[in-house]
């Protein structure tokens, strides 16, 4: 099994920052992808950054220049640095890590946290 852990939620406020880690432990040959998405009240969740095993990461238009994704891959984990904080990044965010379990099969099994909060007040 493999289990996911994020920390470093909270309450911030607006222009403020927050740093998010995320920890993939377990039944883990190697690890393809890790993500962050988020959820706010009453939306579908989305992406907001990913990065590979080769460090290509993506953004959300909407974090571009203020967050930043980086991964430990020795340690299995990932950040989220997120500066300069809007009421609208207001949400419950999530890691995902895309999970290789064993040398024998090429399959990567998508593994979730339980999120984090994140509020920013204006």
């Amino acid at each position: 099994q493999v289990q996911v852990v994020e920390s470093g939620g909270g309450l911030v406020q607006a222009g403020g920052s927050l740093r998010l880690s995320c920890a993939a432990s377990g039944s883990i040959f190697s690890i393809n992808r890790m993500a962050w998405y988020r959820q706010a009240p009453g939306k579908q969740r989305e992406l907001v950054a990913s990065v590979t095993s080769t460090d290509s990461t993506n953004y959300a238009d909407s974090v571009k220049g203020r967050f930043t994704i980086s991964s430990n891959n020795a340690k299995n984990t990932v950040y989220l640095q997120m500066n300069s904080l809007k009421p609208e990044d207001t949400a419950v965010y999530y890691c995902n890590a895309m999970v290789r379990t064993t040398a024998s099969r090429t399959t990567s099994y998508s593994y979730w946290g339980q999120g984090t909060q994140v509020t920013v007040s204006s």
